[in-house]
């Protein structure tokens, strides 16, 4: 990482590094980071240097070029951050950090005493008097970056007026000394001031903190990582009836915003599993020979005979059934589904055939998953566990899209980015998205497949059925909480919620055992009525060896973790308190929880693919207020 006030012109010494990793989901584009002297903004794309490998991924391409609401045929490509070379004589190669905030406190020893109480008081000083070194009344000093910036829900990002602020006039003549005033720690908004030395002028900065207030004036539209040419006009956005997010012509205001707080940037990044996608391999296969052959046959009778011609040899993989479906769906004139990301995956996992002893990995796959033997399987999980896929190798591509501040946009439960209406809209990475960042992480994992007519019955039961309601409640109160129209809010339903936390008693229980931590394994949830249930635990890394086989082993074994999983998950060191809370309870305000805490289901948030919310572990098994809406009996373990 590099660092200038602007675009470099000549080859400067980096400032700092980072992994590759991130870039993309902690210190991407229009996020801020720390360095010893001073606070600087990542610099969007335009100012990314050097050699980018580039990173193939069709399916990500197309559903990155959908999120971004790109028209047809405008290709977004994935390139990986700049490499760094050790080649003296190349060109410097890294990204650009742009000194923000410009706004410093001069480090002097100096208290004032206001209403019986004293305060440390430190003078603001601009960007200009720092980067020569800062001097204060005629004194070389130490200077560090004020915390506290101003931002929009569109993402824009700027330096307080401060002028403006203390004397609560954006026309205000004065022109006086500046000084910050904190008592105790410095974290009680109510005991910061802003005090001007000239007039007197004294304002606490909580009045910036009050909702609504509007005191930091109307949002300009900033985009400093993107340079002095990336300011853009600035509006309100309001929620239609119909769910539909739209511009006004009214201003947006800014909020206040603590640059190293946790919600000053919330990356979004969408993400694969490479995997075989048969779907679209026959669609290919069909293009071949439709205008010449294949439109003109009459059924599937004409297809079977011509799939005996050497010609079409290609073809008689997909089946005779399959390749008629394709053609009267062309001659329909409709157009193809749209697969989810998830849809693939689980299709693809479910098609992986049975090991035939101990499998070797191929070095020349990106994925390969072998079924266990399900005779194999102990009798008492036969009738909940349809299949166990060893996966042994596994490629998952991630893309950034975007950011987004104050609130986070999550993925919903098909690996889309959702469109809720959080309040928040998502800031651009560049001026034209012609690129997106991305990684490629190479792995392993276990893939468990829940036969679904177990499933179907267990939504059926009454004590399922109503603790999905209390669930709903909840999930409606931290919707109508965030503005959130009705139809817009999508419960992900009680089977996704009940898998979402046994995955997560399962990572807790296989990170004893498999030789990897449990922040470096990520789950990925498949809850599908028309095709499946499942849980994919995997893990990788971004090298060429991204496997150790400990999930792989984990997967012969897993009745055993299962077993200890559900062990775990009856009892929680905070019951009777987490088996009792209610998810519509307004004085705890967990309403994306169940029978879920830090003591039981929540985990790193690296590993989840929820930020640890929709999690209940009553659906998974019985707890001490004794719900009965457990899916797995205690008999089982």
């Amino acid at each position: 990482m590099s660092q200038s006030n602007k675009a470099h012109n000549k080859a400067k010494k980096a400032s700092g590094e980072l992994r590759q990793s991130q870039m993309l989901t902690t210190f991407g584009p229009g996020s801020m980071v720390d360095l010893p002297a001073r606070s600087v903004i990542i610099s969007g794309l335009s100012y990314w240097k050097g050699d980018k490998p580039y990173i193939r991924e069709d399916r990500l391409k197309y559903k990155v070029a959908k999120s971004l609401n790109l028209p047809d045929g405008h290709e977004v490509k994935l390139f990986g951050p700049p490499i760094k070379t050790s080649d003296p004589k190349a060109p410097l190669s890294g990204v650009d950090a742009l000194v923000f905030p410009t706004w410093f406190l001069a480090q002097i020893d100096r208290t004032i005493e206001r209403a019986g109480k004293a305060y440390r008081t430190r003078p603001l000083i601009s960007w200009s008097a720092v980067k020569g070194g800062a001097r204060f009344e005629g004194k070389s000093v130490q200077a560090v970056p004020v915390r506290f910036v101003q931002a929009c829900t569109n993402g824009h990002l700027s330096d307080l007026n401060w002028n403006a602020f203390v004397h609560n006039d954006f026309q205000a003549k004065c022109r006086g000394q500046l000084w910050l005033d904190e008592a105790g720690s410095g974290n009680d908004f109510e005991e910061i001031f802003v005090r001007c030395e000239q007039c007197s002028s004294l304002r606490p900065l909580s009045q910036a903190k009050i909702t609504d207030s509007k005191v930091l004036g109307a949002c300009e539209g900033h985009r400093p990582w993107l340079g002095a040419r990336g300011k853009e006009p600035c509006r309100r956005h309001r929620v239609t009836d119909t769910g539909e997010i739209i511009a006004t012509d009214k201003p947006e205001y800014n909020r206040l915003l603590v640059r190293s707080a946790s919600n000053a940037y919330f990356s979004q990044i969408l993400s694969v599993i490479s995997m075989p996608d048969k779907d679209a391999s026959l669609k290919q296969a069909v293009d071949r020979f439709y205008e010449e052959d294949l439109q003109y046959t009459e059924d599937i009778a004409d297809v079977t005979k011509e799939l005996r011609k050497a010609k079409f040899a290609d073809l008689v993989e997909f089946g005779a059934e399959a390749v008629w479906a394709e053609i009267k769906r062309r001659k329909a004139g409709l157009a193809a589904p749209d697969k989810s990301i998830k849809q693939v995956e689980l299709e693809a996992l479910l098609a992986c055939p049975e090991e035939k002893g101990k499998e070797t990995p191929s070095s020349d796959k990106i994925f390969e998953g072998y079924t266990r033997n399900p005779s194999l399987l102990a009798p008492k999980w036969q009738p909940f566990i349809d299949k166990v896929v060893l996966v042994h190798r596994l490629r998952e591509v991630l893309a950034l899209i975007g950011f987004t501040r104050f609130e986070a946009a999550q993925t919903n439960i098909e690996g889309e980015i959702d469109d809720l209406a959080i309040g928040v809209r998502r800031a651009s990475l560049d001026f034209e998205p012609n690129w997106v960042p991305a990684i490629e992480n190479l792995g392993e994992g276990v893939f468990i497949s829940f036969h679904k007519e177990q499933v179907e019955r267990w939504l059926q039961r009454q004590n399922v059925i109503d603790r999905t309601k209390a669930l709903n409640r909840g999930f409606s109160r931290w919707a109508e909480n965030r503005g959130i129209p009705e139809d817009k809010a999508k419960f992900p339903g009680e089977a996704y919620i009940m898998l979402h936390s046994l995955s997560h008693l399962l990572i807790t229980a296989v990170s004893l055992e498999c030789g990897y931590a449990s922040s470096a394994i990520r789950e990925r949830i498949y809850a599908f009525p028309d095709i499946g249930y499942g849980i994919l635990l995997h893990t990788g890394t971004s090298g060429s060896e991204g496997t150790l086989g400990g999930l792989v082993e984990v997967g012969r074994r897993i009745e055993y973790h299962l077993g200890k999983a559900l062990e775990q998950g009856r009892l929680c060191s905070n019951d009777p308190v987490c088996a009792q809370h209610e998810p519509d309870n307004v004085q705890e305000d967990r309403f994306l929880h169940g029978a879920a805490c830090h003591g039981c289901l929540l985990i790193a948030e690296t590993s989840c693919e929820r930020r640890n919310e929709m999690l209940d572990r009553a659906l998974v098994t019985s707890t001490v207020e004794g719900l009965g809406a457990e899916f797995f009996p205690d008999r089982v373990y």
